[in-house]
């Protein structure tokens, strides 16, 4: 198997317009770009998010591990 001629490109190209039509193509080829647009954009705000947060204040850290917590227990009765 060789490479493939511009002539054989050409073929396959007329067959898949005429199989799917030209509107058809045209949607799916919008379809595609803006998936592609959103993949990049969500990769993007992906990154970004993680860098923005911005961490505990000390204080905030030592109040919480000097607090006091319920425990919530059930009791069982012997029968």
């Amino acid at each position: 198997m060789g490479s493939f001629s511009i002539w054989h490109w050409l073929v396959v190209l007329l067959i898949v317009v005429m199989v799917f039509g030209t509107k058809k193509l045209k949607n799916m080829g919008g379809d595609l770009g803006s998936a592609v647009k959103g993949f990049k954009d969500g990769m993007k705000d992906g990154t970004t998010s993680t860098e923005e947060k911005p961490a505990a204040a000390p204080s905030q850290v030592a109040n919480a591990a000097t607090e006091k917590t319920t425990i919530d227990v059930e009791a069982r009765q012997k029968s």
